[in-house]
């Protein structure tokens, strides 16, 4: 039955915010300084490879017993900024996820609930020590949410074709924006959509990507990755995936009080991700 779990690993997507060494505290900024000039930093791929090795055990390992030392490094116009994995701080948050991922029956042969029980005392303990604790990676599976597209623009998009063969370079989605510009999207996103349509869960979430953008450096890149994602979506969609346009049309229209047009993008949106859907379904 770990199987059922494996399934779900690959088709996830990340928002992830890449900080500036100096947003850390020493020792840990020298840490990260050493670590930024290895050169042999796992990817994207060896991070995925190592969650899902920790599920193959029966029973599986759904939290690290150790917390990780690696992190995705960018090199900002000079300034290096990394972004920690914090692996053990992240399958603590997706266990708490999990209730809505599957029905009870499956998720007790997936996690049995002595593993979950087990990982929730032992994050219980943790939090007393680390209360302010949050991780630079956030995750979503089998979609991108739409509150994501509201911080990148389609001018920040980056679509490299790849290869569906094993072994070879995937194909890569992703969006990089300043942490400034994404929290003024942020920002002016709220105002618009409060103004129209004053609740839903497009601005509760939005409200929560943002009050966690506010945790970070100001100089810090935000990355909209879609991840694994790409292994499951055919390349001429994903090549025509312009979701962050779409978004900012919608939202944009609100503005100017065009309804009809903000209903044009956001059925866009809606037939686009309503296809990635029906793959998880088949699956």
């Amino acid at each position: 039955m770990p199987k059922v779990s494996s399934v779900i690993v690959p088709y996830a997507t990340y928002l992830r915010v890449y900080e500036p060494l100096a947003a850390f505290p020493e020792p840990e900024r020298g840490h990260w300084a050493r670590y930024a000039r290895r050169p042999d930093r796992p990817s994207y791929q060896d991070e995925l490879r190592r969650s899902l090795a920790d599920l193959l055990p029966t029973p599986p390992v759904p939290v690290p017993v150790h917390e990780s030392s690696d992190a995705f490094v960018l090199d900002v116009e000079g300034v290096v900024c990394v972004c920690p994995w914090r692996t053990r701080l992240r399958g603590w948050q997706a266990l708490g996820d999990l209730a809505e991922e599957f029905a009870p029956p499956l998720l007790d042969a997936v996690l049995p609930p002595v593993v979950r029980r087990q990982a929730t005392q032992d994050y219980e303990r943790w939090l007393v020590r680390n209360p302010d604790a949050r991780p630079w990676i956030r995750t979503a599976t089998w979609q991108v949410p739409l509150n994501w597209f509201v911080l990148v623009s389609d001018e920040e998009r980056e679509y490299v074709k790849g290869s569906s063969d094993p072994g070879e370079e995937p194909s890569v989605l992703r969006y990089r924006t300043p942490m400034v510009q994404a929290r003024r999207r942020v920002a002016r996103g709220l105002r618009a959509l409060k103004d129209a349509i004053e609740e839903g869960p497009l601005i509760d979430g939005l409200v929560d990507v943002g009050r966690w953008l506010e945790e970070f450096h100001p100089r810090s890149q935000v990355e909209l990755d879609y991840g694994g994602l790409v292994h499951a979506v055919p390349a001429d969609e994903l090549e025509g995936d312009h979701s962050a346009a779409d978004v900012a049309e919608g939202i944009d229209a609100l503005r100017r009080g065009d309804g009809a047009a903000a209903g044009e993008a956001y059925g866009r949106l809606v037939e686009r991700w309503r296809s990635v859907r029906d793959l998880r379904s088949a699956n």
